[in-house]
């Protein structure tokens, strides 16, 4: 079996063979390398030969994918709560809600 996903930057892969999970972080084209990160936080590199001969397939982001990522700010994991849904309290009328 051989590689048909193509490496994105930000989307997460698994090496079937070795049951490596992976995230793409860079690609560059001129080189043609495409840079990784594993779930562990090691860093690693493939150039497109190798990627396309590897067992990769797309999987869903792992659950605590940000633990190896020292430098993550909450904001950038896509799910923080900001509180701005939350109504100003000085614009909400009481009598609104009585009934």
């Amino acid at each position: 079996m051989t590689t048909v996903a193509e490496p994105i930057i930000g989307s997460w892969y698994k090496d079937v063979e070795n049951n490596l999970k992976f995230k793409v972080v860079a690609i560059d084209e001129k080189d043609e390398a495409i840079e990784v990160q594993y779930i562990n936080g090691d860093i690693g590199e493939y150039d497109n030969e190798s990627w396309f001969a590897s067992t990769f397939d797309y999987i869903e982001d792992p659950e605590d994918w940000s633990a190896p990522f020292d430098d993550v700010e909450s904001d950038d994991l896509g799910y923080s709560d900001t509180d701005e849904h939350k109504p100003n309290p000085e614009d909400v009328d009481l009598e609104d809600y009585l009934d």
